[in-house]
């Protein structure tokens, strides 16, 4: 959906060359402020991007736009010690919208109080759905995702899950199938060419 201000609202806000708002307003990415999670502003394109008004969105903590609470809690600190070195953040994971549309998106983040990250922080979110088509992932297959996306090798996940390094190796290669690559690294391209520790596993278990 395009949408552009009232005529009289823009003329007015180029005349007094007051665009902050505007540009917070009208930006072509998702951006929303936030306050220990909690979303204090957000803009058009984050608001249609997952189908809330604003009043919905105001003063609501984070939780209810991911698949679940257990995925809200897994990510939540993901970004805590980049963020806190005053670098940007950024990964990509699984939202979901009010109709309960479970789609990829790219985020970014950048803290206004490095010593504690998420106490004030300013978001990027962008729609990879037309993309990456979302793939469902069982509860497993989504903890063996995430470790191989940190890098660990199969007897570590298997160590880790407490399986047999066969299980964990039955599950690799579903997740290669799902995806349509030949191996890990392949996998991890094919989630847009990226390295495997910005992806986060998000999928509904």
């Amino acid at each position: 959906m395009i949408r552009t201000p009232d005529p009289d609202d823009l003329n007015r806000a180029y005349a007094d060359r007051d665009l902050m708002q505007l540009a917070f307003d009208y930006a072509p990415i998702g951006l929303v402020v936030t306050e220990n999670r909690v979303i204090r502003d957000s803009n058009l394109r984050f608001r249609d991007m997952f189908q809330y008004s604003a009043e919905e969105l105001l003063d609501q903590l984070f939780v209810f736009l991911y698949p679940s609470e257990e995925e809200f809690l897994n990510v939540r600190h993901r970004g805590d010690e980049t963020l806190g070195k005053g670098n940007l953040y950024w990964d990509e994971r699984v939202m979901r919208r009010k109709d309960g549309e479970l789609f990829w998106v790219r985020v970014r983040g950048h803290s206004f109080t490095p010593d504690d990250p998420l106490a004030r922080a300013v978001w990027s979110f962008a729609d990879l759905s037309a993309l990456r088509p979302y793939q469902p992932l069982t509860r497993r297959e989504r903890e063996v995702f995430s470790l191989l996306s940190e890098g660990k090798t199969s007897k570590e996940i298997a160590r880790i899950l407490q399986l047999s390094y066969r299980t964990v190796e039955v599950y690799r290669a579903k997740l290669l199938k799902k995806f349509g690559a030949s191996n890990t690294a392949a996998l991890f391209s094919s989630l847009g060419d990226i390295e495997g520790e910005h992806v986060v596993s998000n999928a509904a278990g």
